[in-house]
């Protein structure tokens, strides 16, 4: 068993400014830095700790990361990480101009974050302790349909402990304009080395997306700040400029017990229905899709979790206006990898799925490719009349399983990484699936009528199936 640890301490600010407001995180037991007397922290160059540049903050802002909110028409979330020499932190907002003219006087808000100290040592990959102060802010009031920039510091004059600035874009007010999201399964291992290509070219594909949406397992070890350092910098400024959900997976947990990591992180909708899953289980309302994270690994490990999920997804489905319905879980109602089953949380869930419609659910955790529908019989048609929901499995990092064939499925596949790039209109999902060289691996149109009829198209893919196999013959 690994040995883990980690503490915190917490200060909260509320600032309203002009139009634009500030709701950060609440926490309990709030004690500000100065009452702390914080002045240990870590010197600014670790020669000696192997990639000490993504394990250790300085001044300057890293991990930036804007996470959608609940209503993503008129505010954004955003977290970053500096060292406990930097006592408050800040963002910097205007809208985008043509030229430098935002920078002018009266252009720009400024609002406090709420700032968390916090040290974890992940002694299991013999990491050293490290120390850091993360950052909070929620922006609202914002205008709907808007490019803004923002930057993040400290709040002096100096540009050196600021961030760049940032474009990013709040969503239509508009519900049936279209928009796209990028759905990527688990990173989880080699991150910097293989997961980041990956991103980048997803990126490259659509740098119009509108928001990204991981399923679980980001990550390796929950509490790896090294490992964490290479999710962030995979991403780089492209997690700071469009807006991410993500549900955890099972290596975002350990020992039952969420990684301290989680919520210092990301700034996630605090909607959903108990404590246990405050920022893992939430919904939130794009436009005109309801998006929904399901917490799969506390569901299946707990049972007053599983209740309490279970009531509150029944509830957010039956008053649910929006015409699309999305959800996103670690692990799959229908699994794809040889030997697994996760009976509990179908059970679960699956009932309400099919009682409400849910059109599209995204899920991660076999590390193969899958997707269908449970009607399929393996039918192989192109055009299906009531297809019901769409599920689909995916990988994004290089950790591959060996998959098993089922009759749910269109296509499946094994040995490739992918990410899919998901677009919405006001009657038609269109789906494709890709490798890392834009490889078309599977594809299809899902068209509702403003009845609630589904017809689902197959469409056809550049890329044949792929099995291990085809590369390899050792397991």
């Amino acid at each position: 068993m690994s040995a883990m640890k980690s503490k915190g301490c917490f200060v909260g600010a509320l600032v309203v400014l002009f139009t634009f407001s500030c709701k950060s995180k609440s926490q309990p037991n709030a004690v500000t830095l100065q009452e702390q007397g914080h002045g240990h922290v870590h010197d600014s160059y670790h020669g000696d700790v192997p990639a000490h540049k993504l394990i250790f903050p300085s001044k300057v802002p890293d991990r930036i990361i804007a996470n959608l909110t609940e209503d993503p028409s008129h505010s954004f979330a955003v977290n970053w990480r500096t060292d406990q020499r930097v006592q408050q932190g800040f963002v910097e907002i205007a809208k985008e101009t043509h030229g430098p003219d935002f920078l002018l006087e009266g252009q720009r808000k400024r609002i406090m974050a709420t700032t968390l100290t916090f040290e974890n040592e992940n002694t299991r990959d013999n990491e050293p302790l490290v120390k850091a102060a993360y950052h909070a802010a929620l922006i609202d009031g914002l205008e709907a349909g808007t490019t803004y920039v923002y930057r993040v510091g400290d709040g002096t004059e100096s540009d050196v402990a600021w961030s760049e600035w940032f474009q990013i874009e709040t969503a239509s007010a508009d519900a049936n304009e279209s928009f796209g999201f990028i759905y990527f399964g688990d990173a989880q291992n080699n991150v910097k080395s293989m997961w980041s290509r990956v991103i980048r070219k997803s990126y490259q594909m659509m740098p119009k997306v509108d928001f990204m949406l991981h399923a679980g397992d980001l990550i390796n070890h929950s509490e790896a700040n090294l490992e964490w350092g290479e999710w962030f910098y995979s991403g780089g400024y492209i997690h700071a400029s469009v807006p991410s959900i993500m549900t955890p997976g099972n290596h975002e947990y350990h020992d039952g017990t969420l990684s301290s990591l989680w919520k210092p992180q990301f700034n996630l909708p605090e909607n959903g229905p108990i404590d246990a899953v405050r920022e893992t289980c939430y919904a939130v309302d794009y436009q005109n899709m309801k998006l929904i994270s399901i917490d799969a690994i506390s569901l299946q490990r707990d049972e007053a979790s599983k209740a309490a999920q279970v009531k509150w997804l029944d509830s957010v489905l039956a008053t649910n206006t929006k015409k699309w319905t999305t959800l996103t879980m670690h692990y799959p109602i229908y699994s794809t990898a040889e030997g697994r089953d996760n009976t509990v949380l179908r059970e679960a869930i699956k009932p309400l799925i099919d009682k409400y419609g849910v059109d599209l659910v995204l899920q991660g955790h076999d590390h193969t490719y899958a997707r269908g529908y449970d009607r399929n019989k393996g039918q192989g048609l192109t055009v299906v009349e009531d297809a019901g929901t769409v599920y689909a499995v995916s990988v994004s990092g290089p950790k591959m399983y060996t998959s098993q064939d089922r009759d749910w499925m269109v296509k499946r596949g094994e040995f490739t990484q992918l990410f899919q790039i998901i677009t919405v209109t006001q009657d038609t999902i269109h789906y494709g699936s890709y490798t890392p060289l834009g490889g078309l691996y599977d594809a299809f149109d899902l068209i509702k009528d403003a009845k609630g009829n589904k017809t689902l198209i197959n469409k056809d893919a550049e890329i044949p199936t792929r099995f291990k196999t085809d590369f390899s013959k050792q397991e």
